[in-house]
């Protein structure tokens, strides 16, 4: 681990590992295995890196795209870490250039795609040589309940078999306990061998606001982040072709993306978000596994996502600098018809998990707690403070919502789930309320009922709204397999009158948020401090250098690296190494060109060095 220490400051430029990543290295220097679970932005990739810098042989990186394999090669190697890929992109001359390399042993990492890997003379040539580690990224695409399947994926234990003495690392940023169940027995994984961060992610604002006119609403967000990226995603492609071409007309360095253009105009528009030549993306969900851009100031849900993992995932893309980002969800119930019209489309098993799965993400969009609380319990994570003060529900001047007193159809609901042996889901539970005489409550008798029929004051959609709030207020526990309600000693108090209820009964779907529009910008942070003008200048020399070198502008260093700079002021080599994300062989590579500036700009505009010191020291002014 003393090794692992000096590489992660020498070569990545980083003081101190984050949280789990010094154990779990730790583990799979041992040999063991892993299953990771980590948020995006989180150092998963450190987490097998530096123990494939360490190995004496390879560590094998399954990547689910070619874009995303290329952009995890070419950070990597700036570096200085020995790194190659074999896939469909490279030449002939380039691919048997890639194999001698491995066969000379001058590559510390091969990055695959899983049908690469599958494939027999992948395999044939990696049988003779040394593989220590094999590392699955994307792991969650092993389950059928994750939200990416992909056969192969499922294929990738007979290869993990392949290479018995290989230290295997599965590694995702969105599973749920179904779904890591499902990836430890595909890899015949034991429990001991889990390593679960924290799904929260700080520096992302969460917000969700009615859809009441959203282009004016995107517009309106937009003008918050002159000259930041961001992506917008649509669920159709005419919608996403729509959007493109008034944001176009309004000015905005824009591009769509979806299955209907070529893939040469995909890649594209891609390689342009990338390397910073153009600033917004609109697309379908079909973007955006293979973005590892952390410079991403701004996702925008236009339409609803299908469930949470979606969600969870595509925003996962903003702020993987760590840097804050915002989050925005226009909400329509319009929209969840349309769901609901494609969910109909699937086979009936498909269909059950689909609403399961769209449910969730219903509670999410109208719970009136903290979003954190809803997005973090779906994953299994139950210890989250009541407030996030990162959301539209804990901003400032919100801690009191506009909640009434519901105790009465509360117990109605409940008592119904109980009369009815608790095995049923809330649709059932709703068709009892109000009286409906549908197949299945006539085979269960349920027309018996002292409940059947006593709920038509309120419509099926403000029963199945407030059965969301029951279950995120711990009055009810949501069997997500069957769909079936169960109720919690919570429920018992509300039932026998020893606690009130209270929650919100929508009446008109616009009220679904107070807040109109777009809401406010993040809560800065200290990379706010930095002067911006430098910022800007530090920025373009970073994109000129970046178009030499034929790489996105991040794989040179991190806005967050280029705000340190532009806070700290650097006049030295030294200075600029102990900045965020600079190690030596970026030091040797950059320092002149960066130090150029940062001192023509200081000497004109009188600024200090300001010498950065461990957290809690505080900083010292250098004259």
């Amino acid at each position: 681990m003393k090794r692992a220490q000096s590489i992660l400051k020498e070569v990545f430029g980083f003081a101190n590992f984050w949280p789990l990543q010094e154990k779990i290295i730790a583990h799979i220097l041992e040999k063991k295995d892993a299953l990771v679970v980590m948020p995006t932005g989180g150092g998963k990739s450190l987490c097998y890196q530096i123990p494939g810098m360490i190995f004496d042989g390879l560590t094998i990186v399954v990547s689910p795209l070619i874009s995303l394999m290329k952009d995890q090669v070419d950070q990597i190697k700036e570096y200085g870490v020995p790194a190659l890929f074999l896939n469909s992109s490279l030449s002939m001359e380039e691919y048997r250039a890639n194999v001698t390399k491995l066969r000379a042993k001058d590559a510390k990492l091969l990055y695959l795609a899983p049908e690469a890997l599958l494939a027999p003379r992948t395999l044939a040539l990696l049988a003779d040589l040394r593989v220590d580690c094999i590392a699955i990224d994307e792991a969650h695409c092993i389950s059928q309940w994750g939200h990416d399947f992909r056969p192969e994926y499922r294929q990738l234990a007979e290869v993990r078999a392949a290479f018995p003495a290989a230290a295997c690392v599965a590694l995702t940023a969105t599973a749920t306990p179904r779904v890591r169940e499902d990836i430890r027995q595909s890899l015949n994984f034991d429990d001991r061998s889990e390593f679960i961060g924290s799904f929260n992610r700080p520096n992302l604002f969460l917000e969700v606001v009615p859809k009441n006119d959203p282009l004016e609403q995107v517009l309106d967000l937009l003008e918050r982040y002159p000259n930041e990226s961001g992506i917008i995603y649509c669920a159709t492609r005419r919608q996403t072709e729509e959007l493109h071409a008034h944001l176009q007309k309004n000015g905005y360095s824009v591009r769509p993306y979806h299955a209907g253009l070529s893939e040469a105009e995909r890649t594209e528009n891609q390689e342009r978000f990338r390397r910073d030549d153009v600033r917004i993306i609109v697309a379908t969900i079909a973007f955006g596994m293979g973005i590892n851009k952390p410079n991403v100031r701004f996702v925008i849900h236009y339409d609803m996502p299908g469930s949470i993992d979606n969600y969870y995932q595509e925003i996962g893309r903003a702020g993987r600098d760590g840097l804050p980002a915002h989050c925005l969800l226009l909400f329509s119930y319009g929209d969840l018809q349309k769901i609901q019209y494609f969910i109909g489309q699937k086979a009936e098993q498909e269909q059950r998990v689909a609403q399961i799965l769209l449910s969730q993400l219903l509670g999410f969009a109208e719970t009136d707690l903290c979003r954190r609380v809803p997005l973090l319990n779906y994953f299994g994570e139950t210890s989250v403070p009541e407030r996030c003060g990162r959301c539209d529900n804990c901003r400032p001047g919100n801690e009191e919502k506009a909640l009434v007193d519901l105790t009465l159809p509360a117990q109605m609901f409940l008592s119904c789930i109980k009369r009815t042996d608790e095995i049923f889901g809330a649709g059932h539970i709703v068709d009892v309320l109000r009286g409906s005489n549908s197949q299945k409550i006539l085979k269960f008798g349920h027309e018996k009922l002292s409940t059947y029929g006593i709920g038509t004051a309120y419509s099926a959609k403000q029963w199945r709204h407030l059965a969301r709030q029951l279950i995120q207020k711990g009055l009810l526990l949501h069997h997500y397999e069957h769909g079936s309600l169960k109720l919690t000693p919570k429920a018992w108090e509300v039932l026998r009158g020893k606690e009130p209820f209270l929650g919100r009964m929508e009446t008109d779907s616009k009220k679904l948020r107070a807040a109109p529009g777009a809401a406010q910008r993040p809560r800065a942070d200290e990379a706010d401090s930095s002067d911006p003008d430098l910022f800007e200048a530090l920025r373009k020399k970073r994109k000129a250098l970046a178009g030499e070198a034929n790489l996105p502008p991040y794989a040179i260093f991190h806005d967050r690296t280029l705000r340190e700079m532009a806070l700290y002021c650097p006049r030295d080599r030294e200075g600029l190494l102990s900045l965020y994300g600079v190690g030596k062989s970026k030091l040797e590579k950059y320092a002149d060109a960066f130090l150029e500036i940062i001192l023509e700009y200081s000497q004109t505009h009188q600024m200090p060095e300001i010498l950065k010191t461990d957290p809690g020291d505080g900083a010292r002014v250098r004259s």
